[in-house]
């Protein structure tokens, strides 16, 4: 269990460091503290393509968006029966540098056509020396891995695309 003194001191100490998010668990409870929020959902229209049909997906407020794999072809009567494939976008929850495996040589921990689990370990940011793992919050089929390992990554950036279950 992690009191409320703990959590008020942990709260001033990513304040006033240059640490955006820190994930801590004990005993069970899980408490992320993050500078910044999530981006906002973003309203679209139905046949708008894909760069404005990007969504925020409702079921994850942790990095995840969901958005048209494909654009549909006007002419093409077999695309316009069959809705786009929806993948969801995991993104980093930070700035830092993307490795796919927890060690040099080790097996990554995700592959493309890969099943993963809500609570799976996706890969790690390392961010100011701290090897932080990064958790899968859907569950489903990797679909794309975007960044190569030992890549710097942004806040926000696009590392995998998952084919919901």
């Amino acid at each position: 269990m992690i009191d409320a003194e703990f959590v008020e001191r942990l709260i001033r100490a990513v304040d006033e460091s240059g640490i955006d998010t820190v994930e801590i668990r004990r005993g069970g409870t899980r408490v992320r503290i993050s500078k910044t929020p999530p981006p906002a959902p973003v309203p679209t229209e139905a046949g708008a393509g894909p760069v404005a049909g990007a969504v925020e997906s409702a079921a994850s407020g942790d990095g995840a968006s969901a958005v048209p794999a494909e654009s549909t072809v006007a002419g093409d009567s077999a695309a316009r029966e069959q809705p786009a494939m929806t993948l969801i976008e995991i993104k980093s929850p930070m700035v830092g540098t993307f490795y796919r495996a927890g060690a040099p040589g080790a097996p990554p921990y995700v592959d493309t056509g890969q099943r993963i689990s809500e609570g799976d370990t996706l890969c790690i940011i390392e961010a100011m020396k701290l090897m932080n793992e990064f958790e899968s919050d859907i569950s489903g089929t990797i679909e794309e891995i975007l960044v190569e390992d030992g890549e710097p990554v942004e806040y926000g950036q696009v590392l995998f695309r998952v084919a919901p279950v």
